[in-house]
């Protein structure tokens, strides 16, 4: 069965999470992604593929780090680009498919 988690930012109802440190904000990304995944039956793990968006490029070696230590069991497919996000507070942006076996 695949899950497709569309783009996600480190918000949480109205407040923003994780201020302007882009790796905190890629973990709590990944956390949303995560819990999105295991309510559907899946684990992390499972994650094939992640695009990540970053609102500059100078954040992209924290982005990846962060996405290196969440992923370091499973090293999904990855795409990273800068592209103008939604909110100026938004650093980061990620999509999520996984494929979870029955």
């Amino acid at each position: 069965n695949r899950i497709l988690v569309s783009g996600t930012t480190a918000t949480h109802g109205t407040r923003h999470i994780g201020g302007q440190d882009p790796a905190a904000q890629t973990h709590f990304v990944i956390d949303k992604i995560q819990a999105a995944v295991e309510s559907l039956g899946g684990k992390l793990e499972d994650i094939e593929r992640t695009r990540i968006f970053i609102s500059d490029m100078a954040h992209w070696e924290p982005v990846a780090r962060a996405h290196g230590e969440r992923f370091a069991e499973c090293r999904p497919a990855n795409t990273m680009v800068e592209a103008r996000l939604v909110g100026a507070e938004n650093l980061v942006e990620i999509e999520a498919e996984a494929n979870v076996a029955k």
